[in-house]
């Protein structure tokens, strides 16, 4: 049977955290976790990913270290430590799910496995179709 998540190869548990608010920009639109950290320059699931193997207590001091250099949301600058606090509650058991833990551990590693597998496959039969329609319409002669 095909893999569920084939479409989608990030960790669901990591969806409360990724999509909680960490406030409003200057413009009034709410922030999550997950535009936070590519606004950073960091790539949200394996931050995340990083984030559940550490632990709470170090989790939610790394977590502080970056909401502290955010400066897109001003409530940060004062709040920062609370803020990281209450997302980190919010942060997937790494020791409660061995699949959770191979989950994050995919993530951060970079390795989709099957999955990019498929992926690089589907992606090689549609340039071979290609070249084959276009190299098939410009012999009319």
């Amino acid at each position: 049977m095909a893999d569920p998540n084939v479409l989608n190869p990030h960790p669901p548990e990591f969806d409360r955290f990724l999509y909680a608010s960490v406030g409003e920009d200057r413009n009034g639109f709410a922030v999550t976790v997950l535009s936070t950290l590519a606004r950073l320059g960091l790539d949200p699931w394996k931050e995340t990913a990083e984030l559940v193997t550490l632990g709470r207590d170090a989790a939610r001091a790394r977590l502080g270290t970056l909401l502290a250099r955010f400066r897109d949301v001003p409530a940060l600058a004062s709040d920062h430590g609370k803020i990281a606090q209450d997302l980190s509650q919010l942060l997937p058991e790494g020791r409660t799910s061995g699949s959770l833990k191979r989950a994050a551990s995919t993530v951060a590693g970079g390795s989709l496995g099957a999955s990019g597998a498929i992926w690089a496959v589907l992606a090689i039969v549609f340039v071979l179709f290609q070249m084959f329609m276009v190299g098939g319409s410009g012999s009319g002669q």
